[in-house]
């Protein structure tokens, strides 16, 4: 099967990954269909998964049966990281991704840099946290695309893997909402909807200005 991934991975200087995969023997690139289960709560944790292209969703399940996602990770980056022996989450597919498993060849050499990628997803979930306690809907908005500006080294041009839905799952608001805040960005300018999953940013700053 051919697929034309939304976009490839590029682990930039700085990040940790580079260094991680040095260390590693990476598995072949396996695909996974959008919305496909990659590993599911309660299962053992075993490899890191490093994203060659397309995203992928960490997300829960409520007893009401209502998601609840806490990160998507991007082309060029590695989750997979567990506190305990089990995945305490659901991780799937959004678009079609491409994967590749990835276990240590020199342990010692890992272990440093995987400590300092995972404590790097901790202090995104942090972040993502305080959005959600602290933030409007205009604000949590604008601070999701302003991280994924930065996260794809884009020059002002967003692209968004995930639906609408995932979003509002993301951001905790709902898909109404989401969809009046981005008509509302785009009415001030701060802006442009090139397309339903392509955004460009027109204004950086006053989106900065919503998010202090």
């Amino acid at each position: 099967m051919h697929i034309q991934p939304s976009f490839r991975a590029r682990p930039g200087s700085g990040t940790g990954v580079p260094e991680l995969l040095s260390a590693m023997q990476p598995a072949a690139v396996s695909f996974h269909p959008a919305d496909a289960v990659i590993y599911a709560p309660g299962e053992a944790a075993g490899p890191l998964y490093f994203v060659e292209f397309g995203c992928v969703r960490l997300l829960r399940v409520t007893a009401d049966g209502r998601r609840q996602i806490s990160a998507f990770h991007m082309a060029g980056e590695v989750f997979g990281f567990e506190a305990s022996g089990v995945h305490d989450s659901f991780a799937e597919s959004v678009e079609g991704v491409g994967l590749r498993r990835l276990r240590p060849a020199n342990p010692d050499q890992a272990a440093g840099t995987m400590l300092q990628l995972a404590l790097r997803n901790l202090a995104r979930t942090e972040q993502h946290l305080m959005v959600l306690g602290r933030r409007s809907a205009g604000e949590r908005l604008a601070a999701l695309l302003l991280d994924l500006a930065d996260r794809q080294e884009s020059d002002g041009l967003v692209h968004l893997p995930m639906q609408r839905l995932d979003i509002a799952d993301y951001l905790g608001l709902t898909l109404e909402t989401v969809s009046r805040v981005l008509r509302t960005l785009k009415e001030q300018r701060m802006i442009r909807l090139r397309s339903t999953s392509d955004i460009e940013i027109l204004d950086v700053a006053a989106l900065r200005a919503l998010c202090d």
